[in-house]
């Protein structure tokens, strides 16, 4: 098996995506794009989702494009900024949906490994990004590779919460298990079609089905 530095139970779940013509190629080109040009998130944070969050604890996922490409934003975790980072409008828009559903009001870090480590896995369909230039590493294979970690979920999890936003998020999880699982949709929370998102109570609604299976519910704060 490639020597992926991956959080173990992944490593070993993903193994046959690692053993894919695809995977080379990508490890590659990713190897030359971080050797010769700025790449966000940083080369240790690329697999941070997966590292804060064991194939066996994940409880929500919640699905992403690709990285902030911004300077200090991104950290490996979809939605996410480094702390101490203002946060982006979307992230924005997430936290005014939590206070208005549950009541609380998010702490103002951005950095949501909180969650994480609560069994929130926060995948990004495209785990690297030029600085500068959204979307620059689309198509490069890391879009196999994320549907490969969705395919495994699906099969090897129930009773897990996927929180799909948007049209892309939408299609990326039509390979899920709709009978095991939850999974709720709405527009996404950037400001273009925020009123497709707010009042989607999907925190709320996610804790209530987990407490129906005897899981502990996130603590979205």
């Amino acid at each position: 098996m490639p020597d992926v530095r991956i959080e173990p139970s992944w490593k070993t779940a993903l193994s046959d995506e690692f053993s894919k013509e695809y995977w080379r190629n990508l490890t590659d080109f990713v190897r030359a794009e971080y050797a010769t040009k700025t790449v966000y998130p940083p080369a240790q944070q690329i697999f941070r989702a997966f590292d804060m969050c064991p194939l066996s604890q994940v409880k929500v996922v919640i699905v992403g494009q690709d990285p902030y490409h911004g300077k200090n934003q991104a950290n490996g975790l979809s939605f996410a900024v480094q702390a101490g980072i203002p946060l982006p409008p979307s992230l924005k828009n997430i936290y005014k949906e939590i206070h208005d559903d549950l009541g609380i009001t998010p702490q103002s870090n951005g950095d949501l490994s909180r969650w994480a480590k609560q069994g929130v896995l926060m995948l990004n369909s495209v785990l690297t990004v030029l600085a500068g230039q959204p979307a620059s590493h689309k198509a490069k294979g890391w879009e196999a590779f994320t549907d490969g970690v969705l395919r495994t979920l699906t099969q090897e999890r129930e009773h897990v919460v996927y929180l799909l936003w948007g049209k892309y998020a939408q299609e990326k999880g039509a390979i899920i298990n709709r009978t095991k699982n939850l999974v709720l949709t709405s527009g996404h929370p950037s400001p273009y079609s925020a009123h497709l998102f707010f009042g989607n109570r999907h925190f709320s609604r996610a804790n209530f089905y987990l407490e129906q299976y005897g899981i502990e519910p996130v603590d979205w704060s």
